[in-house]
């Protein structure tokens, strides 16, 4: 049964608009939202996720209108931004960061899953590696 609740990064966000970077746990995902789930990201979701399109259109893999489409498909997406992210980046996601070997952005993940006791959706390994050692729940269960 799919959380009513769970955390994305950016890379599963990826996976909902780019068909080569789409996973059946991505699908799976992106499926639970449509039926009412509720996706919660940390502040840095959106800079990361308009990065990676950007990159994507730069590298050639998708048109200058498939980027701006993806982007405005993810804007349309009823993803929670969690606000108290930048105010923990300084000590709490420092903390998450050092402990498990991750970079600030993928912390903020992990802390946000870890503070409201929440699945974490992700394709990254390092990121998956730590929730697992964290004991955070992975949704879709990998």
């Amino acid at each position: 049964m799919a959380p009513t609740r769970f955390v994305a990064d950016a890379s599963v966000a990826i996976g909902w608009v780019h068909p080569g970077q789409a996973t059946p746990a991505t699908q799976a995902m992106l499926s639970a939202i449509a039926a009412g789930a509720v996706c919660e990201v940390p502040a840095i979701w959106p800079l990361e996720v308009a990065n990676a399109l950007l990159v994507l259109r730069r590298r050639g893999r998708i048109t200058e209108r498939e980027r701006r489409q993806a982007a405005e498909h993810l804007l349309a997406l009823p993803c929670v931004i969690d606000m108290e992210s930048p105010a923990t980046a300084l000590a709490d996601l420092s903390v998450v960061a050092a402990k498990y070997g991750l970079s600030i952005y993928d912390a903020a993940y992990l802390e946000l899953a870890l503070r409201r006791g929440l699945p974490l959706g992700c394709k990254d390994g390092p990121l998956l590696a730590a929730a697992r050692k964290a004991r955070v729940p992975l949704w879709p269960a990998n």
